[in-house]
């Protein structure tokens, strides 16, 4: 009989930080890649060995389904979680629970977090140290902005450091978790409940057996629109792994129906959307540039968004900026 390994993916937050792309779209659903950054993370819970994932949806939920359906698409059971009121990282792990069959360890995702971890390894290490939770940490120069976790000389979590000026380590909460049944049980149900904040330091407090698993490969919160081109351009260039990334051309992605100007010159892990056109002479540089889009002749964009549809106009200049997107 195959055993069912289950996995939530916590995809139901606002992404404020990356306005205007987020106004109409859930960051989990921005192209990354040319493809939603959730493809990435649900073929990474499946080639872990994961057979099924709950997609903890708020915002915007109603756009997840008619993507992923029930999965069978892409070789995994997708179920779906709907918060009418967003629950926080807690509440929403305690909602998505309920829609899971398996019996085993659960491993939840943040669902803006691009990582080419070791999750297998992940998994196996929560189940041979016996742990109630165990937590994927990684290792980062400036720790001010993230979570710091301090471990003994077996890695069993001591203490859990929200952001601070002077962090006691580098070691920060990564955003992958694995939880048994048991400590999920404990969250509290239909409350709002920050499990960063409030769950892992009470289980802490309670003598929970939890661990962390540090692995130093590639890592990036995507939550800004810079860090959202680098994860796309990374896994375009191959600095950052995920088999939902198309084949490109090393420099660029170019997809489906994409017509490129033999003059024009792309790069820097620039994605032309299906459909697109680039006029003679154009210049793209690390930018996204949408479906069906029209880029004039001439025009140089660096670092820039187009969303789907929109033209361009011929030798226009732009550096940073977003094309098209409603306000």
């Amino acid at each position: 009989m195959t055993t069912t390994r289950s996995a939530i993916l916590l995809v139901g937050g606002m992404g404020t930080r990356l306005h205007p792309l987020t106004l109409h779209t859930p960051k989990p659903m921005l192209p990354v890649a040319g493809v939603p950054f959730t493809e990435h993370q649900i073929l990474k819970a499946r080639d872990a060995g994961i057979t099924e994932i709950v997609l903890a949806t708020s915002f915007k939920a109603e756009l997840f389904e008619p993507y992923f359906g029930d999965g069978s698409n892409f070789g995994i059971d997708i179920k779906y979680a709907v918060e009418k009121e967003p629950l926080g990282t807690g509440g929403a792990i305690r909602n998505a629970a309920q829609f899971l069959s398996g019996e085993g360890a659960v491993a939840i995702f943040n669902g803006d977090v691009l990582s080419s971890h070791d999750l297998a390894a992940q998994l196996a290490f929560h189940d041979a140290h016996q742990a109630e939770v165990t937590l994927y940490l990684t290792e980062v120069l400036d720790a001010r902005a993230f979570g710091a976790v301090e471990l003994d000389n077996e890695n069993r979590v001591l203490a859990f450091n929200e952001k601070m000026e002077n962090p006691p380590t580098n070691i920060i909460n990564a955003g992958c978790y694995t939880f048994s049944r048991q400590m999920i049980e404990r969250i509290p149900r239909d409350q709002v409940v920050s499990v960063e904040r409030e769950t892992f330091p009470e289980l802490l407090a309670s003598g929970v057996r939890v661990f962390g698993f540090v692995d130093r490969g590639y890592w990036l919160d995507i939550g800004t629109p810079a860090a959202l081109l680098k994860a796309s351009a990374d896994l375009i260039a191959g600095r950052a792994f995920s088999a939902a990334t198309p084949s490109s051309h090393g420099e660029f992605l170019a997809l489906t129906g994409a017509q490129i100007d033999a003059t024009a010159q792309i790069e820097g892990g620039s994605v032309i959307g299906a459909g697109a056109v680039v006029g003679a002479g154009a210049h793209i540089c690390a930018s996204i540039i949408g479906d069906g889009a029209i880029i004039g002749e001439r025009a140089t964009l660096i670092n820039s968004f187009v969303a789907p549809g929109t033209s361009i106009d011929a030798a226009i200049y732009s550096d940073g900026n977003f094309f098209g997107f409603q306000k």
